[in-house]
């Protein structure tokens, strides 16, 4: 597979030059099992609560790069990361953590990975909610294979670590379908708030462009034109941009996907990198 972008090394936010090599030195080797390993590292916020996590740790959710989030589990338990955690010790995120986490551990084994930002269509009948999961590029098949990795363990789909299509549609993907009228945007959003809508799918879109070149954003960051399109400023013109990501985040040409993402309105600005 040619390459423009090397999905096997890690990018800005999934180094681990400075983890330990003793943390990591038993991490799998297999795809699936790296994802399951992530699936073990992460707790969300609402398990938390019902874990019973001081208030002071929330702020784990807001960890970008994934060496500060091997940081933090270390810090909780210095046993490598394959040991089995309990809840306390693990580190508090969103399904953005558990993808992130695991796309740095592929990378490590030299295994090509990605972070995809889109929409769940399988948890809630007729909705598609904001979510985040894993790629890796299986050689043998030729294929990028999709992984839920924040729900290995559940049974919300019968392989959740080969995704079905429409199990999870992109920002891109999900625009697409929104313009064609294939999808109702009104049901596209944020489960537990009022944030459904076009602009999410505009918001999802945009995401999942950079995280296509290796910068995997916090779920909520805005940049660009983004919160204009939040609060309904955005036209036409900001529309055919969207038709423009969806396109070629869905045709997957590696220099177009780079070139596109190298404009200034879909950039994603230093401070939300470091």
């Amino acid at each position: 597979m040619m390459t423009v972008i090397n999905y096997a090394a890690p990018g800005p936010l999934t180094g681990l030059g400075e983890v330990s090599p003793a943390a990591l030195h038993r991490v799998a080797s297999d795809p699936v099992g790296i994802c399951r390993l992530a699936t073990e590292l992460v707790i969300q916020p609402g398990d938390a609560k019902e874990a019973g996590l001081p208030s002071q740790r929330y702020v784990e959710s807001q960890l970008r790069p994934v060496g500060s989030i091997v940081s933090a589990l270390v810090a909780l338990d210095p046993a490598p990361l394959d040991v089995p955690r309990e809840p306390a010790r693990k580190v508090i995120g969103t399904c953005r953590h558990f993808v992130v986490l695991s796309v740095a551990l592929l990378r490590y084994r030299g295994i090509p990975a990605r972070a995809r930002c889109g929409f769940g269509t399988c948890f809630q009948p007729g909705l598609g909610l904001d979510h985040w999961i894993t790629e890796y590029w299986h050689a043998g098949e030729g294929r990028w294979v999709r992984v839920d990795t924040e729900h290995l363990n559940r049974s919300f789909v019968a392989h959740p670590e080969d995704l079905r299509p429409g199990e999870f549609l992109t920002g891109g993907e999900a625009w697409a379908a929104h313009r064609a009228g294939r999808i109702d945007a009104a049901k596209f959003g944020v489960y537990g708030t009022e944030n459904f809508g076009p602009a999410e799918i505009r918001g999802n879109a945009i995401r999942d462009l950079p995280a296509l070149n290796k910068v995997e954003t916090l779920p909520w960051d805005e940049w660009g034109r983004m919160t204009a399109s939040y609060q309904g400023e955005t036209g036409a013109d900001y529309d055919e941009l969207m038709d423009a990501i969806a396109s070629v985040t869905r045709a997957g040409d590696q220099a177009a996907i780079a070139e596109l993402y190298a404009t200034a309105d879909l950039r994603v600005p230093p401070e939300l990198i470091c």
